[in-house]
């Protein structure tokens, strides 16, 4: 396998060894993100106090970097508020890991897009106003990533 298709340490550690996997039974927020071109699909479950995430649980079928995606996300969002969760990018994910193979960058964007949908769902429950301003989903066009 060529060195750029090969999974560095720190991926390979959260996809033999994830954390936070499961779902969180009475979730503040559900978010589903799938990949129509990679069948990766990722279920995140956020639990949220006072504005803050305070435990995020993922489910995720899909190949060893989607899997490491979900898991180091969910690290990563614990602790913060709402408002600095949605700063997160998929740039932000590829850097906890270490870097990801140009091939597999799709799922660090899957990851993105899965926590924002939780976002929107808990920001749905919590108001219970469908439009919340978070945009959910990928069109590729923020220049923030190389999807296309």
């Amino acid at each position: 396998m060529p060195e750029s298709q090969r999974y560095n340490e720190t991926v390979m550690d959260h996809f033999m060894n994830p954390r936070n996997v499961g779902e969180i039974k009475d979730a503040d927020g559900i978010g589903l993100a799938k990949s129509s071109d990679h069948g990766d699909t990722m279920k995140l479950f956020i639990k949220v106090n006072n504005d803050v995430i305070v435990d995020a649980k993922f489910k995720t079928f899909g190949c060893g970097a989607a899997i490491a995606s979900s898991s180091i996300t969910t690290e990563m969002v614990k602790g913060k508020t709402i408002k600095e969760a949605l700063e997160l990018s998929n740039m932000d994910v590829i850097d906890a890991l270490g870097g990801l193979p140009p091939s597999k960058i799709q799922c660090s964007v899957l990851a993105e897009e899965v926590l924002r949908a939780a976002i929107e769902d808990y920001r749905k429950r919590k108001t219970g106003n469908e439009e919340t301003g978070v945009s959910v989903g990928c069109s590729g066009d923020c220049g923030r990533c190389k999807t296309k």
